[in-house]
Formats: structure tokens, C-alpha cells, sequence
């Protein structure tokens, strides 16, 4: 599995990371995180608004900080 985050680096973006690696400690999960911050990249997702959350090339979230508990429903 590999877990993109898409963002600037805004304070919102930093937080979502935290999120992700505790959604994955949470459920035992391995995944491939990586931080997007370039904006060429992030636009070809069609994100607009950050933080973004791709996982496995599919964008599932947008403009939203997710909580760990709601990361951990869509990694399964």
C-alpha cells in the first residue's frame, strides 16, 4: 500500500502525516508514506485544496484533516 499526502507543508498537511502513521500503528498496517509537496504533482491529482490523502494512486480525501480513527476505516 502506498499513502501519499499532498501538501505544502501547511500546518494542517503536517498533522495529517502524524494522523497517518498513527491510523497505520493503530491497525497494524504496513504502507509506503510519502509526502507530496510539489504543486505540479499535487495539481495532477486535481487536488485544488490541501491536505490531499491519495492512497494506492486514488485521491480520497481534500481539504480535510482526517483524525487517525477515520484514516484507519479507508486503509481497511
Amino acid at each position: 500500500m502506498k499513502i501519499e499526502i499532498l501538501g505544502t507543508g501547511c500546518p494542517k498537511c503536517k498533522q495529517l502525516e502524524k494522523n497517518v502513521l498513527a491510523a497505520l500503528a493503530k491497525t497494524g498496517k504496513f504502507a509506503e508514506v510519502e509526502k507530496v509537496e510539489d504543486l505540479q504533482k499535487i495539481m495532477e491529482y486535481g487536488v485544488m485544496s490541501t491536505p490531499g490523502l491519495v492512497i494506492d494512486g486514488k485521491v480520497v480525501s481534500v481539504g480535510k484533516l482526517l483524525t487517525p480513527d477515520e484514516i484507519a476505516e479507508l486503509i481497511g
